[in-house]
């Protein structure tokens, strides 16, 4: 079986919470739970140019983690955020809610392994379809995107192509965060086909 097979197969269900109304797994459980199957599976809390273990355009911050299992890396951004799931404005951001961010964030990251994937079903799609995204959301989202077309080192002019628009303003708000979830998961085929 491949790792997302034997990952994806794992009952977590015993070792989930709700808080306000979404589905939370352990993450000392499932990193446990990770390294019980893949001994040689790492994490990495990747840093900002300052050293920081946070990321931050000036008004809100982000994480970004990444577990690695048999050399496939897979990445997660998740916004730091207070207890109503809401971000927090980035200077009221504490070393807390960073550390609790990156705890969230690495669950999430082993889910895109197999881990628990299906507590996340659907998570993103009620609150995306009732909530009205700001210009503030907009700006959070188009810098994550910019990092990645910047790592990547790909041509927005094929990205825009591929999506089937003439200019990243083209692009609704609320497509924005299913972009992201594009670039971050996107096939070496793919990626080699949006290349510069």
């Amino acid at each position: 079986m491949s790792v997302f097979e034997t990952l994806n197969a794992v009952n977590v269900n015993e070792h989930t919470e709700k808080k306000n109304g979404l589905t939370y797994l352990s993450w000392a459980w499932a990193w446990a739970e990770v390294k019980k199957h893949y001994p040689e599976a790492f994490y990495t809390i990747y840093e900002n140019n300052e050293g920081w273990f946070y990321h931050t355009d000036g008004k809100s911050a982000w994480v970004k983690t990444g577990v690695t299992i048999d050399g496939l890396e897979h990445i997660e951004y998740l916004p730091v955020m207070d207890f109503r799931n809401k971000s927090i404005p980035a200077e009221a951001v504490t070393s807390f809610d960073v550390n609790k961010a990156i705890q969230r964030s690495l669950t999430k990251a082993c889910a895109r392994h197999g881990l628990g994937l299906y507590v996340y079903s659907g998570e993103d799609l009620p609150e995306s379809e009732q909530r009205k995204f700001t210009e503030e959301d907009r700006a959070v989202f188009t810098d994550k995107i910019s990092i990645l077309v910047e790592e990547q080192n790909l041509d927005l002019t094929k990205i825009y192509k591929k999506v089937g628009v003439d200019s990243f303003n083209a692009i609704a708000t609320e497509r924005l965060p299913g972009m992201i979830d594009w670039l971050q998961q996107m096939d070496e085929k793919t990626r080699k086909e949006l290349t510069k």
